[in-house]
């Protein structure tokens, strides 16, 4: 089993074998929920996977982009990701990323949401995060240990759910517009355009983006020129230039639209999580694999 070690700066290999030493061992804990911290580099991509718990993916630093056949998530810090068991997923790390993880049996408990969804992250929640990954991982807790995972576990369906998704519609030629928009964001991209060029009337394209993103084409724009700017004001860049490059008429109009989106100005949202990664790294950094007492240790392979 790894050791625990610094990696903001370790070896793709070393992350690699935890990965795969990490999903060996959650199909075989047991115990409603498990905690596991990871930290991540710059542009670390985890390719496709999936695994028999739903995993509540929290970004206490950083930016993470999660991906699947359906759509794009943006997870900044102070949120998390809600991913139901069996769903195939890639995860990338925009910007140096530490990563707490809940991962939950399916029906631990009444309620736990059915679909992807971005998720902010209350002040009791992420207490009881930080908490909880200094259990014992793999087993039934009881006393304490198994009242913090409980309350862990019945908060998740209160968590609000933050419009940081970006769902594709299933139709090739729109999934294709959404994929050029992605590339080059725009706040003036039309409904009359889009629909004259996949050859549609501008009712049957409004209803057909509806129905299959969920939402309207001016939500979905607004998503995604959120998606373009977070990880460029994360990465310290004027909101003056961030705005006028994804083409708004004025700072204001883009600052209006991130408070509507994430219910903060930019300079007080990246303000909030700069406070917390400052904390965050304040701590030692950790690259580490539980050590369950009730599972034998020869499935981890020779110890390093």
């Amino acid at each position: 089993m790894p050791k625990t070690r610094e990696v903001f700066g370790a070896g793709h290999t070393d992350l690699e074998q935890l990965h795969g030493l990490r999903w060996q061992w959650l199909e075989q804990a047991v115990g409603p929920a498990v905690v596991l911290p990871t930290e991540y580099p710059d542009g670390y991509h985890v390719p496709h996977h999936h695994h028999s718990r739903s995993q509540l993916l929290h970004a206490l630093v950083g930016v993470v982009l999660v991906t699947t056949r359906h759509g794009r998530w943006m997870v900044p810090p102070d949120h998390a990701m809600w991913i139901p068991a069996g769903i195939e997923h890639s995860v990338e790390m925009l910007g140096d990323v530490s990563m707490r993880s809940v991962y939950v049996m399916p029906q631990a408990i009444p309620g736990l949401p059915e679909g992807m969804r971005v998720v902010g992250v209350t002040d009791l929640m992420h207490s009881l995060i930080v908490e909880s990954e200094k259990l014992p991982q793999g087993g039934e807790l009881e006393g304490r240990g198994g009242l913090i995972m409980s309350l862990l576990l019945h908060e998740i369906p209160q968590l609000p759910e933050r419009p940081l998704g970006l769902p594709f519609p299933s139709d090739p030629k729109l999934a294709a517009l959404c994929r050029r928009f992605v590339a080059a964001p725009s706040p003036h991209a039309t409904i009359d355009q889009w629909a004259d060029t996949v050859g549609m009337s501008r009712r049957s394209f409004t209803r057909a983006f509806q129905r299959q993103t969920g939402l309207s084409l001016s939500t979905w724009r607004q998503q995604a020129c959120l998606f373009a700017a977070l990880p460029r004001l994360a990465d310290g860049e004027p909101i003056t230039r961030v705005a006028l490059d994804l083409g708004y008429d004025s700072v204001p109009a883009f600052i209006t639209m991130f408070k509507r989106m994430l219910g903060s100005s930019p300079r007080g949202y990246m303000r909030g999580a700069r406070d917390a990664g400052e904390g965050m790294r304040r701590a030692p950094a950790r690259l580490e694999a539980p050590t369950p007492s009730a599972l034998p240790q020869e499935q981890f392979g020779p110890q390093e």
